[in-house]
C-alpha cells in the first residue's frame, strides 16, 4: 500500500509562500527550562483504588496543576497521555514514559476499556484512541525487542476489537458501514462529544452519536496498518493480510462517505441523516497522519489550509459566517472551534505535512504556533491548554470549564517542536 510509507522530507514544493521568520535557540530557552522543570507539578501516584480515583501501578501526568485553581486534576487522561509524552521521548524520561503506557495498558486489561481518565465515574467513555502510536513510538525511542511489541500491541488490538470494533452496549460504537462513532454507556451525545476530546465542538451539532467523525475512523485506519506492519515484522503474513484489508475496506468507504471531491476535504458523516457535515475541521487533515491518502489527495489536503491558517497557527474549525452563540442563544460554549487552536491538532497536521513531504509547510506552522506559545509565555509567563490563533494577543474562546495553565500537551508539544524546528536547524 503505497500510502503508507513513509515520504521523505522536503520533497515537495510549499503550497503558500509566507514571509518566514527565525526563531534561536536562545530565544526559546527561558521557555524550555521553564517546561522542564515544571513537570514535577505535574506528577502524581496512586498504586491503589482510593474513593472514585482508580489505582494505577505507575507514576504518571495529569494535564494541568495550577496552585490555588478551583479546577484541580489527580487522574491520568488517555489522549492527554500520548500528548505530553513526545515532548519527552528520551532518555532521561524512559521510566515515566514507559510507566504511563504500562498505566493504560493496565486499565485496558482490568476493565477492558481505556476510560477517559482513572476515575470510576468516567468509564463510560474513553478518549481517542492512540495506543498503538504511543506504543510504537516508545518501541522506536527505547529500542526495545519484538517480544515487548507483541505484549504490548496484544492490549491495543484488545482495545480495538471490544472497545472501536464493539456492536452493542456497553460499547456500541461500530454503527454504521463498518465505521465507528464517539459514544457514551449513557447514550447522551454531549457526554460522546467528551468522548472525542472536543467538548465542545460545532462539529456534531451536538448530535455526536449520529455522526461517524473523521479523526476516529483515521486512528482506527492506523491501528489496523499499525498491526498490519507488526504482524510483518514478526513473519506473520497471513495476520498482515487480514489487517491490510481491514484497513483497504476502511479506505475506501471512508472516502466514499466523508471525501467532497469539489471541496478537497474530508467531513465528518451523519449516518442518520445519511449525509455530510458541514463544518470544516482539523479532523479532516487527520487522513495525512494516518498515511491514509495517495499524493493527489494530499495535495488537495494541502490546499485547504487556508481554511484554518491564521496568525498564529491552525484554527480548529474554519470560521463561521454567523458565530454559532449568535444563531442559538444560549449555545454551549465551543472551545473545540474558531479561533481557537490546541496542541495536539497543531502536532498532528504538522506530522501529517511531513509524511507527505510538505516540509515547508510544516516548519511554517510549528514556527507560527511557537511564537504564539512564545509571546505569550513571555508576557505573562505561563502556557496556556488552547490559545487564539487570529489574534494571539488575546485570551482564546472560552469553554465549559475554566481555562487553564501550565498545560501538559501545550508543553510537551512545544518542546517536541523546538526540538525538531529549531534545534536541527
Amino acid at each position: 500500500m503505497k500510502q503508507m510509507l513513509q515520504k521523505p522530507k522536503a520533497l515537495v514544493k510549499a503550497v503558500f509562500s509566507t514571509p518566514k521568520f527565525e526563531l534561536t535557540t536562545e530565544d526559546v530557552k527561558q521557555a524550555r527550562k521553564y517546561i522542564a522543570d515544571y513537570w514535577h507539578k505535574l506528577e502524581r501516584f496512586h498504586p491503589k483504588d482510593d474513593e472514585t480515583l482508580l489505582g494505577l501501578p505507575r507514576p504518571y501526568l495529569v494535564p494541568a496543576y495550577e496552585e490555588g485553581h478551583a479546577f484541580d486534576f489527580n487522574e491520568m487522561y488517555y489522549w492527554d497521555s500520548y500528548f505530553m509524552v513526545q515532548g519527552m521521548l528520551d532518555t532521561n524520561h524512559k521510566e515515566l514514559v514507559m510507566g504511563m503506557l504500562e498505566n493504560l495498558i493496565t486499565m485496558q486489561k482490568r476493565f477492558k476499556v481505556i476510560p477517559n481518565a482513572s476515575r470510576t465515574y468516567l468509564m463510560g467513555r474513553s478518549q481517542p484512541p492512540f495506543l498503538t502510536s504511543f506504543i510504537l513510538d516508545i518501541h522506536k525511542t527505547y529500542n526495545l525487542d519484538a517480544q515487548w511489541l507483541i505484549e504490548a500491541m496484544k492490549s491495543a488490538e484488545n482495545e480495538y476489537e471490544t472497545v472501536w470494533m464493539g456492536v452493542k452496549k456497553p460499547n456500541e460504537r461500530q454503527i454504521y458501514a463498518g465505521l465507528s462513532r464517539y459514544y457514551d454507556i449513557n447514550y447522551l451525545n454531549d457526554l460522546a462529544e467528551a468522548e472525542s476530546g472536543w467538548d465542545m465542538t460545532p462539529r456534531f451539532g451536538r448530535k455526536a452519536l449520529n455522526y461517524l467523525p473523521v479523526d476516529l475512523n483515521c486512528l482506527l485506519y492506523k491501528y489496523e496498518t499499525d498491526f498490519m506492519l507488526v504482524a510483518k515484522l514478526i513473519g506473520d503474513h497471513e495476520q498482515a493480510k487480514k489487517w491490510e484489508k481491514r484497513a483497504r475496506i476502511r479506505k475506501h468507504t471512508m472516502d466514499s462517505l466523508m471525501w467532497n471531491e469539489m471541496r478537497g476535504f474530508y467531513y465528518d458523516y451523519n449516518f442518520k441523516r445519511e449525509k455530510r457535515g458541514s463544518v470544516a475541521s482539523l479532523a479532516g487533515l487527520f487522513p495525512l497522519w494516518a498515511g491514509m491518502v495517495d499524493d493527489a489527495r494530499a495535495s488537495k489536503l494541502v490546499k485547504a489550509l487556508r481554511k484554518f491558517e491564521e496568525k498564529g497557527g491552525l484554527s480548529t474549525t474554519e470560521a463561521p459566517t454567523i458565530p454559532i452563540n449568535h444563531i442559538v442563544p444560549g449555545t454551549m460554549p465551543t472551545q473545540w472551534a474558531h479561533p481557537n487552536g490546541w496542541a495536539p491538532l497543531q502536532f498532528i497536521v504538522i506530522q501529517g505535512l511531513e509524511r507527505y513531504g510538505y516540509h515547508e509547510d510544516a516548519e511554517r506552522i510549528a514556527l507560527k504556533w511557537l511564537k504564539t506559545n512564545l509571546d505569550w509565555f513571555n508576557e505573562n509567563g505561563v502556557f496556556l491548554e488552547k490559545y487564539n490563533v487570529v489574534d494571539p494577543s488575546k485570551p482564546p474562546a472560552k469553554g465549559l470549564y475554566p481555562s487553564q495553565t501550565g498545560f501538559g500537551w501545550t508543553n510537551a508539544v512545544f518542546e517536541r517542536l523546538c526540538q525538531e524546528y529549531i534545534d536541527e536547524q
